[in-house]
């Protein structure tokens, strides 16, 4: 296992240091890279994207530019993406310059140091022995390496297509009842009917973002047996600040300028039998999980969970579900993304 991390190594490096992206993955890293005393030399974006713009207070250049003018640079990725044709660029990028994406939360304020993974170190372990295959135990340890190193070659090893795991691990039967948290527009709803094959007893979702939730209400309405509400999920019934701006990443937010209505996975199926629950619900995935006991105890639900919103999300959410439920089989895969933005824990 790595002995140090990014920061260290960033905080040594005698190269230029690029930053590729703009928006807010790029100013925590320039904000880390600031506590560890390293300025940046250059903002970088694509091609398509350089239109004379500046990032706090860096003109943005394209790689020809940053080529004339820095040798052997040390390149940042900054931003989040599972495109296919964005994923293929970095990696041809990195072909011919040293490419790293330094991990950066996407909400609270751990950051996945050496000192936080050693801190939690045991429990990471008591994880990867608890969970059900090989496959898992490899993408968890390539995993943590990557959140160590930023090495995006140990992360690639471990990319697993997310159209396989329905077939591998989910198994549906023909009366699943769905309850989507973070439905979105419906393209898991989607995704769950071509994998039950149109054959379902309920599908319920939830999408907080009101802009979103009208598509999502478009899309349902031809959907038999659906229901949506526009309400977010939580810990309790109650109503909460939140912040709609940042279009799919809305979240729950003690300074957001809206309000909006949440509830519990045990007030939404009290009097109803689930049997699969999908979660990717902006950082409340342990309220949620909370919020849930008593019908996760009672039918346990197959779960499809987002496991990095939060640092300590890859230890934390699967040893709260082995609380509620001992017996649930664990699972882990990466889908491919850079970062690890699409570490999902499935349980069965």
């Amino acid at each position: 296992m790595i002995d140090r991390d990014v920061w260290d190594s960033l905080s040594e490096e005698k190269r230029p240091i690029v930053v590729y992206g703009m928006g807010n993955g790029a100013e925590k890293i320039i904000n880390m890279l600031s506590r560890y005393g390293v300025k940046i030399s250059a903002v970088m974006a694509s091609d398509g994207f350089v239109r004379g713009q500046e990032f706090l207070g860096h003109k943005v250049q394209t790689l020809y530019d940053i080529d004339k003018k820095y040798p052997d640079p040390v390149i940042l990725v900054s931003f989040g993406s599972s495109r296919t044709e964005v994923l293929e660029n970095i990696f041809n990028i990195a072909k011919t310059h040293t490419v790293l994406a330094p991990d950066v939360p996407v909400y609270g304020d751990n950051y996945f140091t050496y000192e936080f993974y050693k801190e939690n170190r045991e429990k990471l372990e008591t994880v990867i022995e608890a969970l059900a295959d090989e496959c898992s135990r490899e993408t968890l340890d390539a995993v943590i390496e990557f959140k160590l190193s930023g090495d995006i070659e140990r992360l690639k090893r471990v990319f697993s297509p997310k159209n396989t795991v329905f077939g591998e691990i989910i198994g549906f039967g023909e009366n699943e009842s769905f309850l989507d948290l973070g439905a979105y527009r419906g393209d898991t709803v989607e995704e769950f009917i071509v994998n039950t094959h149109g054959r379902y007893e309920y599908i319920t979702a939830l999408e907080p973002d009101r802009k979103t939730y009208k598509k999502l209400k478009e899309y349902l309405a031809a959907v038999p047996q659906s229901r949506a509400f526009n309400m977010g999920i939580w810990d309790e019934d109650k109503t909460v600040d939140f912040n709609s701006s940042l279009g799919r990443g809305s979240a729950i937010n003690d300074n957001g300028k809206d309000r909006l209505m949440v509830t519990t996975i045990d007030t939404l199926y009290k009097k109803r039998r689930l049997s699969y629950l999908k979660m990717d619900v902006e950082g409340a995935e342990r309220r949620a999980l909370v919020g849930g006991k008593t019908v996760i105890a009672r039918d346990r639900p197959k779960i499809n969970m987002a496991l990095y919103h939060r640092s300590e999300d890859i230890f934390d959410l699967p040893l709260l579900l082995r609380e509620i439920r001992p017996d649930y089989k664990l699972f882990i895969r990466q889908h491919p993304h850079i970062p690890a933005w699409d570490l999902n824990l499935y349980a069965v």
